[in-house]
């Protein structure tokens, strides 16, 4: 491979390789833009504490005066080009704000809605399993044989003959012991909540 061997083509390439500018490159850009710019700073920076305030301006200069350095464009109209760079700068500020403002919003409302819905099931659940307490407990006040009945006929989906056969006892027995446990249950249904 050759190298190149006229001046501008070698000094450009040395700026690409090493990312610093020539001496051709810099007295040409901060002859203008960064002369321009340190001539006006304070008037740039009361430009930007206008529109973003005092903390947000240093930094915005800061990131100015760094596009500044980076920059290797000819400005015919220096001034005019460094308050529009600024206003740019002003705009993605408050645009990346609105963002994360928006972002935040959304995750809040997300996130909420989540927990609503989380907090919903877990009372289910714990009113479910209250219920479930009740209703093994008036079984129990029956006796083992009418929650056994009701627990095979109404959970299980036996038909009452079967039950009948498997316990040794008459289809009426069943029956009399299923409208036991229904009249216990629908009792709970008639207690009030305790709380």
């Amino acid at each position: 491979m050759t190298h190149p061997t006229h001046p501008d083509l070698l000094r450009r390439s040395i700026a690409l390789t090493f990312g610093r500018r020539t001496s051709r490159n810099v007295s040409r850009v901060e002859g203008s833009l960064s002369e321009t710019f340190m001539a006006h700073r304070s008037a740039l920076a009361r430009f930007l504490a206008i529109r973003c305030g005092g903390d947000v301006a240093e930094d915005l200069l800061q990131e100015l005066w760094i596009k500044v350095q980076l920059s290797d464009a000819v400005i015919e109209k220096p001034l005019p080009y460094l308050y529009r760079m600024a206003h740019r700068l002003v705009l993605d500020t408050r645009r990346g704000a609105s963002r994360a403002k928006d972002r935040e919003h959304s995750w809040s409302i997300t996130s909420g809605a989540i927990e609503d819905a989380e907090a919903a099931l877990a009372e289910r659940a714990l009113l479910a399993r209250e219920r479930l307490q009740h209703i093994e407990a008036a079984l129990g006040r029956l006796g083992a044989r009418a929650a056994r009945i009701f627990l095979r006929y109404r959970v299980d989906g036996v038909e009452q003959r079967r039950i009948a056969e498997e316990l040794g006892v008459s289809l009426s027995t069943v029956e009399k012991e299923l409208r036991r446990s229904y009249v216990a249950l629908s009792g709970l249904e008639r207690e009030p909540d305790e709380g």
